[in-house]
């Protein structure tokens, strides 16, 4: 049994470098520079833990689920080594609508809705070295950077008013660091894969998930907390 077991792990080691080796020695390849990421997952900020409140306001509008928050992102290489590294943009939207509250607690007829809109800048590091050299297709990856929320409260469609006459609406900022770990697609087809390459330009193709750490507060500012840590999920394609 010992015996079986190792010559399976050796046949399998032996195989990924020539996968590897067909992937990454592939003529005419065109030129990586960067990677477009597009990703979904639940966000909940924490809005109910504000100092002086002696409720929590958010839940009791919207409940206790969290927001479908949709990303992309645009990342740009400037080195290619052991790993790549480079510098990433990224442009998001969530929205949560229920039914308004009455100043006498009980449901309006109207609808409020819960919007944000975040904005990140990050640095991108990933070890990608083991997979184009010996074809281990799990990349791991971190992300760390800023991020500038901005956020809206809506009522029967307009942005709702304040109390002081205002408008509610405004924008947080903060920081976040993201960990993560990518699956290669590659592996699983590399001629096809080099014929997405060939006709479109996209070097390789991952699937990935990633958990965000963000403190979105004005870096411990008053007022509304944007922050939490949740899990993503999403495709990657290098270009």
């Amino acid at each position: 049994m010992t015996r079986a077991v190792a010559l399976g792990v050796a046949v399998l080691l032996t195989a990924l470098p020539g996968e590897a080796q067909e992937m990454s020695n592939v003529p005419n390849q065109s030129p990586r520079n960067g990677t477009v990421e597009f990703r979904l997952g639940g966000y909940r900020p924490r809005l109910d833990s504000e100092e002086g409140l002696s409720s929590q306001p958010f839940s009791e509008i919207f409940g206790g689920s969290s927001l479908l928050l949709f990303e992309a992102e645009f990342q740009r290489f400037f080195y290619q080594g052991i790993g790549t590294a480079g510098l990433s943009l990224s442009l998001g939207y969530a929205e949560k609508y229920a039914a308004a509250l009455t100043e006498t607690g009980t449901r309006s007829p109207e609808r409020t809705g819960f919007h944000v809109l975040p904005i990140r800048l990050r640095g991108v590091y990933r070890f990608d070295y083991p997979a184009f050299r010996w074809g281990i297709p799990l990349v791991p990856y971190v992300k760390p950077g800023l991020v500038y929320m901005p956020w809206w409260i809506t009522k029967g469609g307009e942005i709702e008013t304040t109390d002081d006459g205002g408008k509610a609406s405004g924008g947080k900022l903060g920081f976040e660091v993201v960990g993560g770990v990518a699956f290669l697609l590659d592996v699983l087809e590399p001629r096809l894969a080099r014929d997405f390459d060939s006709d479109l330009g996209v070097n390789h193709s991952y699937l990935f998930v990633e958990y965000t750490f963000a403190k979105v507060n004005n870096f411990g500012g008053k007022g509304f907390d944007l922050s939490d840590s949740y899990w993503m999920f999403g495709l990657a394609l290098d270009y």
